[in-house]
């Protein structure tokens, strides 16, 4: 549940993505890109307009790959670096046409990875005097989760799971529906045993419920802090100590003190389906 994406899945989800993207812009032709001579080439240069952490490098080369593997990139920044305004990212070189085909996409995929990784890094740094980590969750933008997801990772953010198939998260309707929430976790390790089995809880008695009947990770769903900090004390007492996980009203202004309380991961939406992308742009030498 918690680790990066698969290198092979990365890869595999990056070149669909791209080949989707790039259809969606061009269609059945640049048709402003064939003002310029065939035979143009042409220099250019991107850079950022604002403080930013750089993530999305292996996007931006997949573009450029599949409208022109002959343009040359030459980066000079890091997934995971932290970049000034007015900073270069990388150099491009090869078919002006290419060059202003690949742009909007290119320019797309880093300006929104970096937004992701930017917002991540910030809201970690401010926690940072804790032993709480930042978790995103499956409120990603369609079509880019696993990309979103390894942008958290730049930001020194974790993974949540994947998607419904790689653990276990029981909810509030999954907890009607079985009966109660011990059904509902011995049920789970009956399907799929050895898999992570996260319970939601709401109230003090459900985490107790959920602590007694042997979840792996238990939700605490918009707890008070002093909820919160009874559930770290008890959960410190039991012998079979469990992971918390704080999620709900996590904001600007709740997350520290949230951070605080001792849990150990703060899980929140808006780290993905909330993003600003970085102001960045692109300028022919």
């Amino acid at each position: 549940m918690l680790k990066p994406v698969d290198p092979d899945l990365l890869r595999q989800s990056r070149m669909q993505s791209v080949t989707a993207s790039l259809k969606e812009d061009l269609g059945d032709g640049d048709i402003t890109a064939r003002l310029i001579p065939e035979d143009r080439e042409a220099r250019g240069r991107v850079i950022t307009r604002e403080t930013a952490v750089l993530a999305g490098r292996d996007w931006v080369d997949e573009v450029f790959r599949q409208v022109d593997p002959a343009v040359t990139i030459e980066w000079l920044a890091a997934d995971g670096d932290t970049v000034s305004a007015d900073q270069v990212l990388f150099r491009c070189c090869g078919s002006a046409r290419s060059i202003l085909t690949a742009e909007r996409c290119a320019l797309n995929w880093l300006q929104t990875l970096s937004g992701v990784a930017t917002r991540c890094q910030q809201w970690s740094e401010r926690i940072a005097h804790t032993d709480a980590r930042l978790l995103d969750t499956r409120k990603t933008i369609p079509g880019l989760r696993l990309a979103q997801k390894y942008a958290v990772t730049c930001g020194g953010g974790l993974n949540h799971r994947l998607g419904l198939y790689d653990a276990f998260l029981i909810k509030e309707n999954h907890i009607l529906a079985c009966g109660s929430i011990t059904a509902a976790i011995e049920r789970a390790h009956e399907i799929a045993p050895g898999r992570p089995v996260e319970v939601e809880t709401e109230t003090p008695g459900e985490f107790r419920e959920a602590l007694q009947a042997g979840a792996d990770i238990i939700m605490l769903d918009e707890f008070s802090l002093d909820d919160m900090r009874m559930a770290v004390a008890e959960n410190r007492r039991h012998p079979g100590r469990v992971v918390l996980e704080a999620s709900g009203g996590i904001n600007p202004d709740t997350l520290v003190p949230i951070a605080e309380t001792g849990v150990d991961y703060l899980s929140l939406g808006a780290l993905t389906k909330d993003l600003q992308a970085i102001d960045l742009s692109l300028r022919l030498e």
